[in-house]
């Protein structure tokens, strides 16, 4: 048996290339982090850690969704194109074959750089946690802190308090009772007595103002928990879509690659595509 018959042999066995799945899924994962910059540097993006973006309207929210699968798609399918179109063919094979072979490249393109960018995400949440949790530096702060910091502010804001004053504690205690406005019952009489307490003693409000204002705040607070779901929502439905769709467009694109590489006829549909846009061009020439 000769040297290329081995060779040949080898390379059929391998039913796998990494080669180009990692160059399909650096670039993938490249594409797609200057699209989603892009899209935070004009403030499209559905999440953000301002408390002023949970105000937002919910058709930005929908548009930066809509937003985060078209990217996800392009970016994919660029991966995915250059998987297939740099994967190396080994002797005669049927066309249903290579397709498989090529769109599997692809898949595999698409599932690394959703590995790459989770694992980024997860470093960069993590280290930005790890220097912005108020945890570290009140041993009493909650979670309530970064949604509903500015109610907490407006809860136990006093033009006659002493300077030097740490409100720690209260605004700790005060903002895991406002995180129970969300709930089936809401607040709870107690919870809301208490609260008017606290407020009137750190504050030196009247009863009565100190009533209104705990009425505002958990009023306030049940309205920015739940636009902050409905973004927490958005947002996973999105990434869920933008995930499954650009598996799609990594396998798609990479047999298209895989045709381009092999000099064969593109799919219909791409026909039908590559041929509306000479028109476009001639058209506008």
């Amino acid at each position: 048996m000769s040297m290329e018959a081995v060779t040949r042999s080898d390379e059929d066995g391998r039913y796998l290339q990494w080669t180009p799945v990692i160059a399909g899924a650096i670039g993938g994962a490249a594409l797609s982090f200057i699209f989603l910059t892009f899209a935070v540097a004009v403030g499209l993006a559905v999440s953000s850690t301002s408390p002023s973006w949970r105000d937002t309207s919910a058709a930005l929210a929908i548009l930066s969704g809509i937003y985060l699968i078209i990217q996800a798609v392009v970016s994919f399918g660029f991966g995915g194109y250059i998987a297939g179109r740099l994967r190396r063919t080994s002797g005669a094979s049927a066309t249903e074959e290579v397709e498989t072979r090529d769109g599997l490249h692809g898949l595999a393109a698409w599932a690394l750089a959703v590995l790459i960018g989770a694992a980024l995400a997860t470093v960069i949440g993590a280290s930005s946690l790890s220097r912005s949790s108020p945890a570290r530096s009140t041993p009493n702060a909650t979670a309530a802190e970064p949604l509903l910091s500015y109610e907490l502010d407006r809860l136990f804001r006093s033009g006659r308090r002493p300077p030097n004053v740490d409100l720690t504690s209260e605004r700790a205690e005060a903002g895991r009772i406002l995180l129970t406005s969300s709930s089936h019952n809401g607040v709870s009489g107690d919870d809301r007595t208490y609260l008017i307490q606290q407020v009137g003693s750190a504050t030196g409000l009247s009863p009565a103002d100190s009533e209104r204002r705990v009425d505002s705040a958990i009023a306030n607070s049940k309205a920015a928990i739940a636009r902050s779901r409905r973004s927490t929502v958005i947002l996973a439905f999105s990434l869920a879509a933008a995930t499954l769709l650009g598996a799609v467009a990594a396998w798609a694109a990479a047999c298209a690659g895989g045709r381009h590489r092999d000099g064969a006829p593109l799919p219909e549909w791409m026909e039908h595509a590559n041929s509306f846009e000479r028109r476009r061009i001639v058209v506008h020439s």
